[in-house]
């Protein structure tokens, strides 16, 4: 049985086999969490990425892709797509649980046992933090539903206290 749970704190510190990364669908580094993941791993990161995907890589919104973690404590970082919001009237949260799912696939095709998620698209991309925890959630407990011993925990690293509590109300709803 997969143990879900919810911490504060900064994700490119938190040891796991796979940390999900909010990426560009650039795969370019960029702001908030996803240039952290790219300081904090180094070179490697992106390094790995150009190997796989190659020069002018790109990732559609509501997939991801994987690559090595460098100086990450993890071993893959799975770099996801989530949407920017527009109002909640253009497939936003499709594109969010499609991110979500597609991450867990990864995850589990690489073989890793624990995974941390950040709360993806409510930095930049303007993803109110209830909805995207009620998304978040809704799609995480269906996918390890269909598949319980597949992963030993799912964590969300969560960066605020506000987005916590989010994550933490939600999952008692």
């Amino acid at each position: 049985m997969t143990e879900v749970s919810f911490v504060r704190g900064d994700i490119t510190g938190f040891a796991a086999d796979a940390i999900v990364n909010a990426a560009n669908s650039a795969l370019a580094g960029g702001g908030g969490v996803d240039g952290a993941i790219h300081r904090v791993g180094g070179p490697a990161v992106m390094d790995d990425l150009h190997r796989r995907y190659g020069p002018g890589r790109h990732c559609p919104t509501g997939r991801a892709v994987v690559s090595d973690a460098g100086d990450l404590p993890a071993r893959l970082v799975i770099h996801a797509v989530g949407p920017v919001w527009r109002g909640g009237g253009a497939g936003e949260a499709d594109l969010l649980a499609s991110a979500y799912r597609t991450s867990l696939d990864l995850a589990a095709e690489h073989g890793c046992r624990t995974v941390a998620f950040p709360s993806i698209s409510t930095g930049i991309y303007g993803y109110p933090v209830r909805e995207a925890a009620r998304v978040a959630l809704a799609t995480v407990y269906a996918w390890i539903g269909e598949r319980p011993d597949t992963f030993d925990s799912i964590t969300f690293v969560l960066f605020s206290d506000e987005t916590l509590r989010a994550f933490q109300e939600t999952d008692g709803s």
